[in-house]
């Protein structure tokens, strides 16, 4: 007879809690609710236009100005968190109340207030609205993973469904909103292209109005399933930390900063990356390459429909490799891969002519194997950070003896929101080097050696300086998979001597 396959629990010698799959998938919704409202915020500067009447350069100022403002919401969030105790638990309270609050704004913004003669005011008092709910819903789920399980090998999985969903949702949503939406409700305008005369559609007032329904409604829908999801662990003992529960104070979050060292390691590291990443993928630059370098701006999208599954398979990939090695070692394995293919791809780069690229052949199956296999290296490494920022989570539990998961997914929040902010003034000042100061890059425009170098750079060479910021932090961070197995067998023996202690208070 077979032997029965160990528990996790049983080769640790720690009572895990652990999430059924379905409490998986259906947390995993979320996506449904930031998905769809982030399809739908990337018409907002529409909205501004059509209709509020507002310049596309002071769009840009209130958007930027806002954005601040989410980062600095962030860690205000925690706040709010701890007191929120009700019958009916805190985090269904928080994604329920975060997402009417932002569904308000939305329906103001685009549908009530919209084209009523309001200009910059009222539509940036309705976006500022729409950032505070959109943060209590954001990073009220960013908390969920820790709370659902704490076995390091279930950790990864969630991240695994997470990245799936963040792929399908959006696609749904661009087939919806630009394919069924945009010509029921958009302004009809014919255009002549090649001698046809072909009809496109134009936004307008009605199309948003209807996305903005669209959106929302399934926003709603993925609230609901989430809800359902965390019911069972939405419970008053699963956020109590090992000592007497204190009222939360400024001067804690200065702490968690200050003293949980792999909550520093992981936001030098993931905001490194990230800054590195968000550069590289700006539209400026996926100019620069496919439309300048390669010559063709058509690879660009068949790279992103054809890298969908292969990604997700990759997350899968990356979520088993975590779950075995650690959540550390997996970002640190997965960096070290991703840097490979990188300096591979500038070399290959430097052999071919990038123009041969364009076309079908050895050139063009080769770059996509190379992009490919990048794409999925980077995915593994997500799929690695989401569950580290857990561990960091109940090693601040470990440490302090305050569970205060929203101190700590607000903190990072903060630091890497204003530090990736700074990927747009990047990615245009390696433009404007390149001497385009008053217009942007084009498609088509000469490929000089001076553009291919910038382009070599940012595409690939900031993110490689990103990961060599990754690896020298997670050299300080001492959080692998044993001592993961150690702060979860201290933190089960605290709670017990603390429940010991509430029982011997009632007895005297």
């Amino acid at each position: 007879m077979a032997k029965e396959k160990r528990t996790s629990s049983e080769i640790d010698g720690v009572q895990y809690r652990r999430a059924k799959l379905w409490q998986i998938i259906l947390y995993a919704c979320n996506s449904l609710v930031g998905m769809s409202v982030y399809s739908l915020i990337g018409l907002a500067s529409y909205s501004a236009s059509i209709g509020y009447g507002i310049a596309t350069l002071t769009v840009g100022y209130i958007l930027t100005g806002t954005r601040i403002l989410d980062a600095i919401t962030d860690p205000l969030l925690a706040f709010v968190y701890d007191k929120v105790n009700t019958r009916f638990g805190k985090l269904r309270v928080l994604m329920v109340s975060g997402f009417l609050i932002e569904a308000a704004a939305l329906l103001a913004m685009f549908n009530f207030m919209a084209s009523k003669g309001f200009g910059w005011v009222m539509f940036t008092a309705l976006y500022v609205v729409y950032v505070i709910g959109y943060t209590i819903t954001n990073m009220t789920a960013q908390t969920i993973p820790a709370i659902m399980t704490n076995d390091p090998k279930q950790r990864p999985t969630i991240g695994v469904w997470t990245t799936a969903f963040n792929y399908l949702v959006p696609m749904v949503m661009m087939v919806l909103l630009n394919m069924v939406l945009l010509p029921g409700f958009g302004t009809p305008v014919e255009k002549i292209v090649d001698g046809a005369v072909t009809v496109s559609y134009d936004y307008n007032q009605a199309f948003l109005s209807a996305a903005c329904w669209i959106c929302l409604a399934m926003g709603a829908i993925g609230t609901v399933l989430v809800c359902i999801g965390v019911s069972a662990f939405d419970k008053p003992e699963n956020f109590r930390g090992t000592r007497k529960q204190e009222k939360l104070k400024l001067r804690d979050m200065w702490d968690v900063l200050a003293h949980n060292r792999p909550l520093q390691c992981y936001i030098a590291s993931n905001a490194s990356d990230k800054i590195a990443q968000q550069t590289a993928s700006q539209s400026i630059i996926q100019t620069l390459l496919f439309g300048i370098v390669i010559g063709n701006m058509g690879i660009s999208t068949i790279l992103m429909v054809i890298s969908m599954i292969p990604s997700i398979l990759f997350a899968a990939v990356g979520a088993k490799y975590a779950g075995k090695w650690g959540s550390r070692k997996g970002i640190v394995t997965w960096t070290w891969v991703s840097m490979i293919i990188s300096v591979v791809t500038v070399g290959f780069f430097l052999v071919v002519n990038p123009r041969d690229i364009a076309h079908m052949g050895p050139a063009m199956i080769l770059y996509v194997l190379l992009t490919l296999a990048l794409n999925g290296s980077n995915m593994c490494i997500t799929t690695s950070n989401n569950a580290f920022m857990a561990d960091t989570i109940d090693y601040e539990l470990d440490r302090s003896g305050r569970y205060v998961p929203a101190v700590v997914t607000g903190t990072y929040s903060l630091v890497d929101k204003l530090v990736s902010s700074f990927s747009a003034a990047i990615a245009t000042g390696a433009v404007a080097l390149l001497g385009y100061t008053s217009t942007m890059p084009q498609p088509g425009d000469a490929c000089t050696t001076a553009i291919f170098a910038m382009t070599m750079f940012v595409k690939y060479g900031l993110p490689i300086l990103g990961w060599l910021c990754t690896l020298a932090a997670m050299r300080f961070c001492r959080l692998d998979k044993a001592e993961m197995v150690n702060v979860q067998k201290r933190i089960a023996e605290k709670k017990e001597q603390a429940r010991r202690q509430v029982i011997e208070e009632h007895m005297q």
